[in-house]
């Protein structure tokens, strides 16, 4: 891809850094924001099988600091609309703008699972990548022992592609993750339904 296409890209992810759904606004992160990150990242059920569980306030300011606000583009914080609370994160991960790919990354607020809050986020993100930076796929990956995430996959329209032995080092031992992708031509032949 040439030089002018990775910035176009880059241009759309920057025109894109605010989206709404019915209940939700998907808007960069801010160091405003640690609070609501702290509540639901210190929870040892939400972290279990995505990152270390936040030990501090100040360490969910270095996390925002150092991961989210140096590049915000496709990162996401999701609020829940009703309250203005920050509940979760949602990101298009390892953008490869040569395979035209992009890998979807969540987390969210233990008290808000089961609502149907992660599908609606991650349907705006496949929106964003099949309609407007026009990517080949997007596929998610989540550790075996984490079925309900795959769940939240499913009703987005992805299939499960395999199983990765030992692909990714979380809290400190190898896991394995099942992959789920979809294509472009799944998308808008789901959508057509």
């Amino acid at each position: 891809m040439s030089k002018e296409k990775e910035l176009v890209l880059e241009l759309i992810l920057a025109e894109y850094q605010q989206m709404e759904t019915n209940r939700l606004l998907l808007r960069p992160i801010r160091l405003e924001d640690a609070e609501d990150m702290y509540r639901y990242a210190s929870d040892e059920e939400v972290t279990k099988y995505v990152f270390d569980t936040h030990q501090s306030l100040q360490g969910t300011k270095e996390v925002i600091a150092t991961y989210f606000l140096p590049n915000t583009l496709g990162k996401y914080a999701i609020v829940w609309k009703e309250t203005g609370r920050m509940i979760g994160t949602i990101d298009i991960n390892a953008l490869d703008k040569n395979n035209k790919k992009a890998e979807i990354g969540y987390t969210l607020a233990q008290d808000f699972w089961g609502k149907g809050i992660m599908p609606e986020a991650a349907a705006k993100i496949l929106w964003l990548i099949f309609n407007h930076l026009k990517l080949n796929v997007a596929y998610a990956i989540h550790d075996l022992d984490n079925p309900k995430s795959g769940r939240v996959m499913e009703k987005i329209g992805m299939k499960k592609v395999g199983i990765f032995p030992q692909h990714t080092i979380v809290k400190g031992k190898p896991s394995d993750m099942v992959f789920y992708a979809l294509t472009k031509e799944d998308y808008f032949k789901h959508k057509e339904k």
